[in-house]
């Protein structure tokens, strides 16, 4: 009994250990990719009130990126970014002479309510005709959980002409750090590019 329980509490601490974050649906353009080169230039925009956070999800997914990715902090202020700013944007693009935009964005915070049931434990036996059952039963009540899962959206959009080549969004599930969430979104999103095809 007490090796079916701890084998029990092993898994549960397996599966709460686990990543928070999984894709919930992607699209790709058929035969759209980007590659690792000068040839393709990626401007990347966290679209994120935070200053500090959008540098942070950015240089992540520039990372990841790789060569011929630029954070657009370096060169798009965050009033113009709030201000949506179009013409600003494109005049750095085009002076730029970038082939790509990916964008990151929150699309939506939602609250998940969920009722847990509650355990018994312990074991039935009996000795001849004199015992029923000869031991006590162990209990713990159910108890209802609320999980918040933040949805994010990545989009890839080629300059010219603007078209939309690839959209995916993640479920990121309690997250606890921003740096850490953010980095295990891009992983998931990087490696479901590259999975597709789209990322070379």
């Amino acid at each position: 009994m007490k090796s079916i329980i701890l084998a029990g509490l092993v898994i549960t601490t397996l599966i709460s250990c686990g990543p928070s974050t999984k894709i919930e649906k992607t699209w790709m353009e058929p035969g759209a990719s980007v590659t690792k080169s000068a040839a393709h230039k990626t401007f990347i925009i966290g679209t994120v009130k935070d200053e500090t956070s959008r540098r942070v999800i950015e240089d992540q997914l520039a990372k990841r990126v790789g060569e011929g990715a630029v954070a657009s902090y370096t060169l798009l202020s965050t009033d113009a970014l709030k201000a949506a700013d179009e013409a600003s944007l494109k005049k750095i693009l085009t002076d730029g002479q970038f082939t790509h935009v990916l964008l990151m964005r929150l699309a939506d915070v939602e609250k998940e309510t969920s009722y847990v049931p509650g355990t018994t434990t312990g074991f039935y036996g009996g000795y001849g005709r004199y015992y029923g059952y000869g031991a006590g039963m162990y209990s713990t009540p159910g108890y209802y959980t609320t999980d918040k899962n933040y949805f994010v959206e990545t989009t890839v959009y080629t300059i010219n002409p603007d078209k939309l080549v690839w959209t995916g969004t993640t479920k990121t599930v309690n997250p606890s750090k921003m740096e850490k969430t953010v980095n295990e979104i891009a992983d998931v999103i990087s490696a479901k590019m590259k999975k597709d095809g789209f990322l070379k």
